[in-house]
């Protein structure tokens, strides 16, 4: 192995959002198309809808005040599910029955990267929620979560007791707002290169290997 620095993919994602659960499975199978590339994969925080309460709200109400009706948010969730099928993603939209303040979340993501397992958290969360309809404005959801994933479980409780990071993650969305990102995910290659949405791996694939010809100085560390 060479010094070379990795080169960095920054994902700015929201755990509610099912595109982003696709682009995390594009960006995987992109990233096994290019073994030869050093790769980073950092996850930062975006809200849909950060108007959501603490405790969340009834999944249905949601999607009615959002799309206007069953029937509307029945035809987008149809597109998402068939999307999410070519991934190997089973959505489970029906066993949703709240949508989520994902603050909580994304403070957990934050403290996961010190233990070098944000890419796992972010995939357990996505499970808990698009696959098994579990309730992530629970503290025991998170806590569980983070156990599994080889964090102190311990001190994510506590910490979640606390407003701990609670600033600096707003602060990070607003962040990602004021730098023109108004829709997850949006994939962040080297610093430079920016694909907004859940494009095809082919696409992060090749745009990950231009980002490497072109690097300025390659041998930096």
């Amino acid at each position: 192995m060479n010094e070379t620095a990795p080169l960095t993919v920054d994902v700015v994602s929201d755990v509610m959002c099912p595109w982003c659960f696709i682009g995390k499975r594009r960006l995987e199978a992109a990233l096994k198309s290019v073994p030869q590339l050093n790769v980073e994969v950092r996850w930062h925080p975006f809200q849909l809808d950060a108007t959501l309460p603490k405790t969340g709200k009834d999944r249905q109400q949601y999607l009615n005040d959002k799309f206007g009706g069953p029937a509307n948010a029945a035809s987008v969730y149809d597109r998402i599910r068939d999307a999410g099928q070519l991934e190997g993603i089973p959505f489970a939209f029906e066993d949703i029955k709240l949508s989520p303040n994902t603050l909580d979340c994304h403070r957990l993501v934050l403290w996961s990267r010190a233990d070098n397992v944000q890419s796992d958290v972010v995939e357990r969360l996505f499970k808990a929620y698009f696959l098994d309809g579990e309730d992530l404005t629970k503290a025991e959801t998170l806590v569980r979560i983070s156990e599994e994933a080889g964090m102190e479980s311990d001190l994510v409780e506590q910490l979640l007791e606390t407003e701990t990071d609670l600033d600096k993650t707003e602060a990070q969305i607003a962040k990602a707002q004021e730098s023109g990102i108004t829709g997850v995910p949006c994939f962040i290659i080297d610093g430079r290169f920016v694909l907004a949405g859940a494009e095809r791996a082919e696409t992060i694939a090749a745009a990950l290997l231009h980002a490497e010809e072109t690097r300025s100085d390659p041998e930096a560390v």
